[in-house]
């Protein structure tokens, strides 16, 4: 049976239709995907995501398993930073992606997939070292996702200037919202500027009420799952079971970035030099015959299947078809055509750089 969130009520109140997705019922679309999402473009939109998972790392060894158990550095990672890694298994599969926020060197607290939030949880429970206290919160702690160029001038009107943080991939803790202990993250999945915000659950209905009534100045909207995909497709942004999975290590999906192999070991690290330089990659893909790329369809040249699409969407910004897709590397040059097989017809479709969408923060 499906989980509701704390904001269950308050979606259907707003007329959300709600959709199983990731073990919770949570609102697909209120007014219309395309509206949300280019709300969240040109205004403001917020996202109930208390979905997500929350775990935290605490004791005199949470920073040695952290770098243990993740394929990024943390080790001269900053108080109020907040980073993005992998965590992988031995193979170098994918177990997750997630973010680390830091609060000291004994105190991080960790933001992964809803659907893998118990996989996760167990994962790194039994791969921690000594000295290390690790607690699954999720059960109690609702999240928001306030996200557009509007964002700021809206938490301006609820804060002042310093209790916001003030850089990308940064936070504050124990900030004060009429009442609310929150904590603030400048970040987002939706290629804009924006804060999630984390609050207790009982909390969770007057965060919500209060930031679509002050946002109304700013031409607010609530947003569902499917303006979230589309706008994470436009940022080119991965989502774990699409362009990652335990079949797929990080180098492969485009994620190096995330994956530090000078530091001494993490899990996976053996396998990912094993495996030596990936033969496929992630590519951007733009449609050119008429059609709609969606997820796991076959991609040629000639009759040589060279891979398959992980998501696919028509673009409300752009007005065509993109996708991501994982493909032979020989092939993946900017500007290349390719087929895609969409249900039975091979459309022509070209290779483009990602990501799609990007706002200077």
């Amino acid at each position: 049976m499906e989980l509701k969130t704390p904001l269950y009520e308050e979606h259907e109140k707003l007329g959300g239709k709600i959709v199983p997705f990731a073990g919770y019922l949570l609102p697909v679309q209120y007014e219309g995907v395309i509206a949300e999402h280019m709300c969240v473009r040109n205004d403001v939109g917020l996202f109930d995501v208390s979905h997500m998972g929350e775990i935290t790392l605490k004791g005199k060894g949470a920073l040695a398993s952290l770098n243990h158990l993740l394929t990024n550095d943390f080790t001269k990672m900053s108080n109020g930073k907040v980073r993005y890694s992998i965590m992988c298994y031995e193979d170098g599969g994918v177990v997750d992606d997630l973010l680390v926020y830091k609060f000291s060197d004994e105190d991080y607290y960790i933001v992964v997939n809803a659907s893998n939030r118990h996989k996760d949880f167990e994962h790194m429970k039994n791969n921690i070292l000594e000295d290390t206290i690790i607690e699954d919160i999720s059960d109690s702690v609702a999240q928001v996702a306030l996200q557009g160029p509007k964002a700021r001038d809206l938490m301006l009107k609820l804060l002042k200037e310093d209790d916001l943080p003030e850089k990308y991939y940064t936070a504050k803790k124990d900030v004060d919202i009429c009442g609310m202990n929150c904590l603030i993250s400048y970040t987002g999945y939706t290629g804009e500027a924006g804060y999630e915000i984390y609050t207790d659950n009982e909390n969770a209905s007057k965060l919500w009420n209060l930031l679509l009534e002050t946002g109304k100045q700013f031409n607010i909207k609530p947003c569902g799952l499917g303006a979230r995909d589309t706008l994470r497709l436009e940022a080119s942004m991965p989502l774990y079971g699409h362009e990652m999975d335990e079949t797929i290590t990080p180098l492969e999906t485009g994620l190096d970035f995330g994956v530090k192999m000078n530091k001494d070991d993490f899990i996976g690290k053996k396998a990912l030099i094993e495996k030596g330089e990936p033969s496929i990659c992630r590519v951007g893909l733009e449609i050119i015959d008429k059609g709609v790329l969606r997820e796991h369809q076959d991609i040629y040249v000639g009759d040589e299947k060279i891979g398959h699409t992980t998501s696919g969407t028509f673009s409300p910004l752009f007005k065509t078809s993109i996708a991501m897709a994982l493909i032979d590397k020989k092939y993946s040059e900017i500007g290349n055509v390719v087929q895609v097989d969409v249900r039975g017809r091979r459309l022509k479709a070209k290779i483009v750089e990602m990501p799609f969408y990007k706002r200077n923060y």
